[in-house]
């Protein structure tokens, strides 16, 4: 299985960058993670539906077929670690790919959000974006430590 994060936004801090790599190189083999940045939409003089449109092409162009849709959104499930432990689980025995999708400065296009198979909220606060993605990751690596006794999570 693989976990594929889809960020919009091509440039984090060198700190968030560095954390990302740690993290990512902690998964085992039969549990890929991988990162696909994708270009924010210059806001300019543009609606916000046409930066939403503009956003969610590349989103979409950069998640295969078949692939399962997972929002990140202050609206979605809140879990804790132990229930995303039990999500990534599930979605391993679904066998199917996971793309865990971070929306740009504005957010997710609110059709493309709805038609997520998941929608789920990581934090009650706002968080920066790099913030987030080095969040997202160490998350998913604790839950895949917790499934596979790992001694990383402690509780």
């Amino acid at each position: 299985m693989k976990l594929l994060i889809v960020a919009v936004g091509l440039r984090v801090p060198d700190w968030a960058q560095t954390a990302w790599e740690d993290y990512a190189k902690r998964f085992p083999p039969e549990l890929k993670v991988e990162l696909k940045a994708v270009k924010t939409e210059p806001r300019g003089s543009k609606t916000l539906p046409n930066l939403y449109a503009a956003e969610r092409q590349r989103i979409e162009a950069a998640i295969p077929r078949g692939t399962r849709i997972v929002v990140l959104d202050e609206r979605g499930t809140s879990l804790t670690t132990q229930a995303l432990a039990t999500r990534l689980t599930n979605w391993q025995l679904g066998g199917d790919d996971v793309a865990l999708v971070i929306g740009g400065p504005d957010g997710l296009d609110p059709e493309f959000r709805q038609a997520a198979h998941e929608r789920i909220r990581l934090s009650d606060l706002t968080l920066p974006h790099a913030m987030a993605r080095v969040l997202l990751i160490e998350q998913l690596y604790r839950a895949w430590s917790i499934n596979a006794n790992h001694p990383y999570h402690r509780e």
